[in-house]
């Protein structure tokens, strides 16, 4: 089995290398998606929050309001810890179950957009890094996102820098150029990195 990180600044374009990993055959682990999931209606999660936070975090239809509860925990620390309390071992646990499901020689890429931030760098058997110059994911935070460019320039400061993401890669993604270009370099790196992993030991 494989162990892969992909991450990259807010607006790199993770979610297009994502996708061609995907195609590719590797199982992606997205923390964001993973989380999403332990607090759908019916989940303990769910069950848990509004026992924590009130009713007033359910939209009408009964799911998880997250502007609501977004505004509740983001302006104080220790809802928010109580928030994390609730998930994160959610999440940590369907990760296990997944990766416990999965075929023996199954490439695992898991979606870490905080690696550099919190690098668990021995975790990975290889680290994809998306990179995409600032002024570009500025311009798609904008376009894509509704940004404005005072918010998109603060979310790409509070990250780490891509120096410090270059840091921690075996492999980066030039992401600035076409989107054909993109994927013929995670096609290659898919061909001359992951695949010879995988016949290390066999």
């Amino acid at each position: 089995m494989v162990r892969t990180a992909l991450t990259g600044g807010i607006g790199a374009g993770k979610s297009t290398v994502s996708r061609r990993l995907s195609d590719l055959g590797a199982l992606i682990l997205d923390a964001d998606v993973i989380a999403r999931e332990v607090v759908e209606p019916g989940t303990g999660g769910l069950a848990e929050i509004v026992q924590v936070f009130g009713k007033k975090v359910l939209t009408e239809d009964a799911r998880l309001n997250r502007p609501a509860l977004g505004q509740i925990v983001f302006a104080d620390d220790e809802k928010l810890a109580k928030l994390n309390q609730i998930v994160h071992p959610r999440v940590a646990s369907r990760m296990e179950e997944i990766v416990a499901a999965a075929p023996p020689d199954a490439v695992l890429v898991h979606d870490v957009p905080l690696l550099a931030e919190n690098p668990n760098r021995a975790e990975y058997d290889l680290v994809m890094v998306v990179f995409t110059p600032e002024e570009e994911r500025i311009r798609r935070l904008i376009a894509d996102r509704g940004m404005t460019k005072k918010d998109a320039k603060a979310r790409i400061r509070a990250q780490a820098s891509d120096e410090e993401r270059a840091a921690i890669a075996d492999v980066v993604l030039d992401n600035s150029g076409s989107l054909a270009a993109t994927l013929a370099q995670v096609d290659a790196c898919w061909r001359n990195r992951i695949e010879p992993l995988r016949h290390q030991d066999g």
